[in-house]
């Protein structure tokens, strides 16, 4: 997948960035762009966009952040917002373990929840005064020394605990850095009409493109392209003969990449095209 051009000014802190504001043109979708050991929270200076998880779809904006887990997940823009806004911009703090534990020592125990994956967190006014002070920090760099990197760490863990209402920082840390488990049919079923092709879908299964495909068969007894193609027409179809929305609509709705794919997969479905098919039925 190609990236769009980034931007990137940061503070580091034994090599890792621990504050960065990202700067990006407008996007289709791009993959998470974090290291494999590591949670995020991310402010929203510029732009709107979504953020595409095994389950869900949510969207965000300079009202609420981004408060994120280690997975695999992607950001996307729809069509209007690429219309709208020419670049985004964000703020970040990224969170580490071996980083954390410098900050509270203790490890904290284990908990079975596992609620902290994708959360979209309200700002309240001091997370925005918080955002400010990064913001200062990114753009001067030579005062970012590393008891004043520790420190302002520390002053995030906190104000996230009581804004998330944990009961305490070590167990909002236990669940932000926990593992996270989806289900294999589940994440499918969420995401069929999504346009992903079926390397960003594996992605998403954190999967290798093979192990998707063998792990496919085996749960739905097809190929993954043979089946999600035929859910993709079967929808687009009661679309049609259930709705006013435009062809082109329809197409998208459905999580075809473009009206002409539509189009020629509709036709050697139904042997005709879809404006046909409707006339004749009607």
């Amino acid at each position: 997948m190609e990236l769009p051009p980034i931007e990137v000014k940061k503070i580091t802190y034994k090599e890792k960035i621990v504050f960065e504001k990202v700067t990006v043109p407008t996007f289709k979708r791009i993959p998470k762009l974090y290291n494999k050991n590591e949670a995020c929270f991310m402010f929203v200076e510029k732009g709107t966009f979504l953020i595409r998880t095994p389950y869900q779809i949510i969207n965000f904006d300079k009202e609420n952040a981004l408060l994120a887990k280690c997975f695999n997940y992607f950001a996307e823009t729809t069509p209007e917002q690429r219309k709208k806004h020419r670049t985004i911009e964000l703020i970040g703090v990224l969170l580490y373990p071996d980083i954390i534990k410098e900050i509270f020592p203790y490890p904290p125990n284990k908990l079975p929840s596992n609620r902290l994956n994708v959360n979209k967190v309200h700002l309240n006014k001091l997370l925005l005064n918080y955002k400010e002070s990064i913001n200062l920090l990114i753009e001067n760099p030579d005062l970012a020394d590393e008891e004043l990197i520790l420190n302002k760490l520390k002053e995030f863990i906190i104000l996230v605990t009581k804004t998330l209402k944990s009961p305490s920082e070590l167990e909002f840390l236990t669940q932000i850095f926990s593992p996270t488990q989806f289900e294999f049919r589940k994440t499918i079923e969420k995401n069929l009409y999504s346009n992903l092709s079926l390397e960003e879908l594996a992605r998403l299964c954190s999967m290798s493109l093979s192990t998707f495909n063998r792990t496919f068969k085996e749960n739905y007894n097809t190929s993954p392209k043979k089946y999600i193609n035929q859910k993709k027409i079967e929808k687009a179809l009661s679309l049609l003969l259930n709705s006013s929305l435009r062809v082109s609509d329809i197409a998208y709705r459905s999580g075809f990449e473009s009206i002409s794919t539509f189009n020629r997969m509709f036709q050697k479905v139904y042997k005709k095209s879809p404006s046909k098919y409707v006339d004749d039925i009607k």
